[in-house]
């Protein structure tokens, strides 16, 4: 998904401000630290991306008393005083709500985003450092529009976080989660994804349609 802030249109709101301004609004905005920023539509590529991402860890969790969620879902990140709407939230367990809420939840386990040419720098940025200080989560992922390519920062039981890069729709990387780690295959996120003449060279073709 796009973000714009709205710097020139809104004051600094308190988070209660914000969440009572975003109830009544037909549109989602994100909130950090007193600024609100405005959420618009993707591209369809980020879409097909996402679904498939959404699926592919609906089929691996099996039957882990785990939930995947849609871009609706809000985390709230309480030691950054921010919201956020990821394009894949996905918790184990019940979901522990906000206080008062039940649209917003505080214990995500894996967190998804679809990098986007205007916000990319956001999700390498403010979101990152946002997640990683969120308690239940155990990893980050971002997905490339452009290539085939997935980025994923995961905890280790020592409370640091590890970046992990693999390219190529051949490649397959693991992320930690309760029960077990997933194991990720590119080709099933990118699945159905047609790429330009200069990707398919680099990537050997090897697209599974």
């Amino acid at each position: 998904m796009y973000a714009e802030p709205l710097h020139n249109e809104l004051p600094p709101m308190t988070e209660a401000a914000y969440l009572a301004f975003a109830d009544a609004q037909e549109f989602k905005y994100e909130y950090r630290n007193g600024e609100i920023i405005a959420m618009t539509g993707g591209s369809v590529r980020h879409g097909v991306i996402t679904m498939n991402m959404g699926t592919h860890l609906n089929n691996l969790l099996g039957e882990r008393d785990c939930s995947v969620t849609s871009p609706d879902v809000r985390v709230h990140i309480a030691a950054k005083r921010a919201y956020r709407y990821p394009d894949i939230t996905l918790f184990c367990g019940e979901p522990e709500y906000l206080e008062g809420r039940t649209d917003t939840i505080t214990n995500p386990v894996l967190l998804v985003e679809v990098l986007s040419p205007g916000t990319a720098h956001i999700d390498y940025g403010e979101k990152l450092a946002e997640y990683t200080r969120i308690e239940s989560l155990q990893a980050y992922v971002l997905i490339s529009q452009d290539r085939p390519e997935l980025e994923v920062y995961r905890r280790y039981e020592s409370g640091q976080w590890l970046y992990i890069n693999v390219s190529g729709l051949d490649a397959e990387v693991d992320v930690p989660m309760p029960g077990g780690n997933l194991h990720l295959s590119l080709a099933q996120i990118y699945r159905r994804i047609r790429w330009d003449e200069e990707n398919r060279q680099e990537d050997g073709d090897s697209e599974n349609p």
